[in-house]
């Protein structure tokens, strides 16, 4: 099978799985259970939510073995596009008619911007020195982003949490690429970066709970802009990784950019109805639920 096909439907599976996780997050995030690290950490339902994302990043490292950041990152705005009538479902409501134009936007954008994107397999990974810089530049302006708290700071935490799934997916795909070739997976450089991967998967995770405490549609817009732009900058600055199609593919891009952030604004403008504390779910039937709906 071709490899672009193989990571577009690896990137399919990630969204969806990775949509669900966040439907539960913020329902988490929006009850009383999920103010504290340690109220999270002793609820079986985030673990459930946590446990989902791992799968999800686990299939969307498996997309990077086949495409480039290029191709990849876009096709993870889906999760937006999925967690819509997922968290409308969940809340008991109908998807607004402002919700179903912006997901039309969003993939009309993704196909505009798939075209130009859908470039050979990497082959090209980051060097040790290459992976510290990236790291070390997410790291401070995530610092930035998040050292002022205060009652509107989740767009910001939003911001930072696609800063980090950028850097997590630009250095998982060294170790994909190296895993791929063999022999490699133990070398000093793979063993380093790949603790860096899990360090910003982390974080990445725990700054999208803080920022979902505000509601879904906005913070997971600003996700799934931050995360690609990041990551396609990445790819083009350190890996090599280039539109294809000359001006006519740099056209498409920039419509399909156009059309897709269309689409997210509009998806952010309806907010879905506040969760109160009193309505939380046992942890079994929350966790029941998030797996009928990754099904």
């Amino acid at each position: 099978m071709n490899a672009t096909l193989v990571a577009v439907a690896l990137c399919l599976a990630a969204a969806a799985t990775y949509a669900a996780a966040a439907v539960a997050q913020e329902r988490l995030a929006r009850r009383a259970i999920a103010r504290s690290a340690k109220s999270l950490l002793g609820n079986s339902a985030w673990w459930w939510a946590a446990g989902l994302n791992a799968a999800a990043a686990l299939l969307h490292a498996a997309a990077l073995r086949y495409g480039p950041l290029t191709l990849v990152q876009p096709l993870g705005a889906l999760t937006l596009v999925a967690a819509v009538p997922l968290g409308a479902h969940g809340a008991g409501r109908r998807v607004a008619a402002t919700e179903w134009r912006g997901t039309l936007a969003t993939v009309l954008g993704l196909g505009l911007l798939l075209l130009p994107a859908s470039g050979p397999a990497p082959d090209d990974t980051l060097t040790l020195a290459e992976a510290l810089a990236v790291s070390g530049a997410t790291a401070a302006v995530i610092t930035l982003l998040t050292v002022r708290r205060d009652t509107r700071s989740g767009l910001r935490h939003a911001t930072a949490s696609g800063l980090a799934s950028a850097a997590a997916s630009a250095l998982t795909q060294t170790v994909a690429v190296a895993a791929g070739r063999g022999g490699a997976l133990l070398s000093l450089r793979v063993v380093a970066v790949a603790l860096l991967v899990v360090l910003f998967a982390v974080g990445g995770l725990l700054l999208s709970q803080r920022a979902y405490r505000g509601g879904l549609g906005a913070p997971l817009a600003v996700v799934n802009l931050a995360n690609p732009l990041a990551a396609a900058a990445i790819g083009m600055v350190l890996l090599g990784e280039r539109l294809q199609g000359g001006a006519l593919g740099l056209l498409l891009a920039v419509a399909g950019a156009l059309a897709a952030a269309r689409g997210v604004l509009l998806l952010t403008r309806t907010a879905p109805p506040a969760v109160p504390a009193a309505a939380a779910v046992p942890a079994a039937t929350a966790a029941a639920a998030m797996t009928h709906a990754a099904a």
